[in-house]
């Protein structure tokens, strides 16, 4: 296809917003799920699921479909130009409001829907993407059709809405089995979470902030389960997994539990403090934004475990005997292999990684506070003032009190 890169540009940007796409020739059609198993799920073939599988001899060229079908779905149906076999495009299923609980009930007792299906047909719409402003969506596709046919004067959208009378969905559900050992959309629900789980752990782990903020963005209907029907203290629930989850993610990117407890610890704090669902989604972001911040500064993935040990000791107290004698003493090693095997990994002798560790900390504390100067020196381990001030004008051109006048 002439416009293959433009089609996977297209794919990514859907794929970001967790919206599927799908191209399938005649060939390839009846192996194509399109809908993520609803109608097979339940044992139906419905008019409109028809217009995405063959024949396609008259389905006209040159035209955009915005599909809703009788599930309350929402698709994109394109019948792409210049391939050797014909070939559709299909985005979707995506909603454009949200289905509840209550009003998934309703109309389960309203056709017959059967018990114990409901949990994974539940489970379904909990799982699809939430696109509030369809408008967007159709930007992106007209812009496709610019792409593949030149101009917007030499194509069409055209809204197609498919409806189900009540006697044909009652018909359906009476010939739907009493009994079901189909866990196949409970099966592809968990399945998309725990892949959104995953990649979101990886990105953490990577200290990608900007991926992770995305994916907890678009896919929070994925990576959300309602398992109470109090939707704050749901929301609760989720944010507390996803605080482990990040946590975790932290440590597989080589921070230390140290730095890891603090963040995680804050977090757990602020989430029982939030009074209502709508402060969710501003927490997700810092906590995602916190755990990738803690990655990229901490990591230690490059340091061997005892050189890690090192530097984990020297950042949880500046206040401390930080001395090479005592700390080989505390790890238990040899001072010279020590000091030896700090300066190869590192590039800095000991003494030259506290006191810059020292020097930062004093800066932090002038700037941050209003802390008499000796003892913003006591904080960072050094008693003696007047060395102090020699030491921090050479870390930074300036005396402690100069420092602090400036800002």
């Amino acid at each position: 296809m002439p416009y293959s890169a433009e089609l996977s540009f297209f794919q990514k940007i859907l794929g970001n917003l967790q919206v599927d796409v799908h191209v399938f020739s005649e060939v390839t059609a009846e192996n194509c799920v399109f809908d993520r198993g609803l109608r097979g799920f339940l044992h139906i073939q419905t008019p409109d699921s028809r217009l995405f599988s063959a024949p396609w001899e008259t389905v006209p060229p040159n035209t955009i479909y915005k599909v809703q079908d009788a599930f309350f779905c929402r698709y994109f149906f394109v019948l792409l130009p210049n391939t050797d076999a014909r070939t559709v495009l299909t985005v979707g299923p995506y909603l454009t409001k949200e289905l509840h609980e209550k009003s998934l009930l309703e109309l389960s007792e309203h056709y017959g829907v059967p018990p114990h299906i409901f949990s994974q047909i539940e489970k379904y719409y909990g799982n699809l993407p939430l696109i509030a402003e369809e408008s967007h969506l159709e930007t992106l596709l007209n812009t496709l059709g610019e792409t593949l046919w030149g101009s917007m004067d030499h194509f069409t959208l055209q809204t197609v809405i498919s409806t189900v009378s009540d006697e044909e969905v009652s018909q359906l559900v009476q010939n739907f089995p009493q009994k079901s050992d189909d866990a196949l959309l409970a099966i592809q629900s968990l399945e998309m979470r725990y892949d959104a789980e995953r990649r979101l752990m990886q990105a953490v782990s990577q200290g990608m902030t900007h991926k992770a903020e995305q994916m907890i963005q678009n896919a929070s209907k994925v990576l959300l389960e309602m398992r109470t029907a109090d939707t704050l203290r749901n929301s609760k629930n989720y944010c507390i997994i996803m605080n482990t989850l990040l946590r975790k993610s932290a440590e597989y990117g080589a921070v230390h539990p140290y730095y890891i407890d603090g963040v995680s610890s804050d977090f757990a704090k602020r989430i029982e403090r939030i009074q209502s669902p709508e402060e969710f989604p501003a927490l997700q972001r810092d906590m995602a934004h916190a755990y990738c911040a803690l990655v990229k500064k901490h990591a230690a993935k490059q340091y061997s475990p005892l050189v890690q040990k090192v530097l984990t000791v020297v950042d949880s107290d500046l206040t401390a005997d930080l001395s090479l004698k005592h700390l080989s003493k505390l790890l238990s090693i040899n001072a010279s292999y020590l000091s030896s095997l700090f300066k190869k990994e590192t590039g800095k002798t000991l003494t030259e990684f506290i006191t810059q560790k020292r020097m930062q900390q004093a800066a932090f504390l002038l700037r941050t506070t209003q802390l008499q100067v000796q003892t913003v020196a006591q904080h960072c381990g050094i008693y003696d003032v007047n060395y102090f001030t020699k030491m921090f004008k050479k870390f930074s051109g300036q005396t402690p009190k100069e420092f602090r006048e400036q800002l």
